[in-house]
């Protein structure tokens, strides 16, 4: 069905001339060829295929702040746009496709090598939730991923109980060092006192297990940090 639409979307009456210019400009000039509002009005017309979909992606992407939001928001934000399931489909499939291709560039590589890599995947990944997230990425002796899991969400306060988590499932998984990743929802990825806290808890902690701590990254809507590039531990 999904594969229908796309061609019909083309073939659409007072459509096909626009969007076969938006489809050339994309093939001729790559990622950047396009303006954010003209990707997802391709995107969306491979949905509604006999619609002009420009002033619905510019609506969307006002409403949602952002590409980035537009595409990280769930289903049932999308629904209380009026959004059909295949246009939601739509936009979520870009999304996981995505993030899929960001993966591949840090899959079976050391991640310490990779780091321009991991950032981009964490940005595109946690930047626009407006839930606070908490992920731990799991490194082996050669520093090779091994596990990229959501610990929790919410607040960082708790320290002392998330530590003796993370410690837990380290230990499980046979892991030697690992990376702390979450993102602030205000989109300041400046690290708070409990995040700094949080991370020397748990290089303590790591410590005493032959456990190590690389870093700790913020990632939020206005960029990335890191609290081993800032100084901080």
């Amino acid at each position: 069905m999904f594969l229908a639409c796309a061609v019909m979307g083309d073939k659409a009456p007072g459509a096909s001339g626009h969007r076969a210019r938006l489809r050339e400009r994309l093939f001729a000039g790559g990622d950047t060829a396009l303006l954010d509002h003209e990707l997802v009005e391709y995107l969306l017309a491979l949905a509604i295929p006999r619609r002009d979909t420009k002033a619905l992606a510019k609506q969307l992407i006002a409403r949602f702040g952002g590409i980035g939001a537009l595409l990280d928001a769930n289903p049932a934000a999308l629904r209380a746009e009026g959004l059909s399931e295949g246009t939601i489909g739509a936009l979520k499939i870009a999304e996981a496709t995505a993030l899929r291709l960001l993966e591949t560039k840090i899959e079976g590589r050391p991640i310490l090598s990779s780091w321009d890599a991991l950032g981009d995947y964490l940005q595109a990944a946690m930047a626009h939730s407006n839930v606070e997230e908490v992920r731990i990425l799991f490194l082996n002796a050669k520093n090779m991923l091994i596990a990229n899991e959501a610990m929790w969400r919410g607040s960082v306060d708790e320290a002392s109980v998330h530590v003796r988590e993370v410690i837990a499932r380290a230990i499980a998984l046979g892991a030697t060092a690992l990376i702390i990743v979450h993102n602030h929802p205000s989109g300041d990825p400046t690290p708070s006192q409990q995040d700094i806290r949080l991370t020397r808890d748990l290089i303590d902690a790591g410590r005493h297990m032959k456990i190590a701590i690389h870093d700790h990254i913020i990632v939020g809507a206005q960029g990335r940090n890191s609290l081993k590039a800032l100084g901080l531990i």
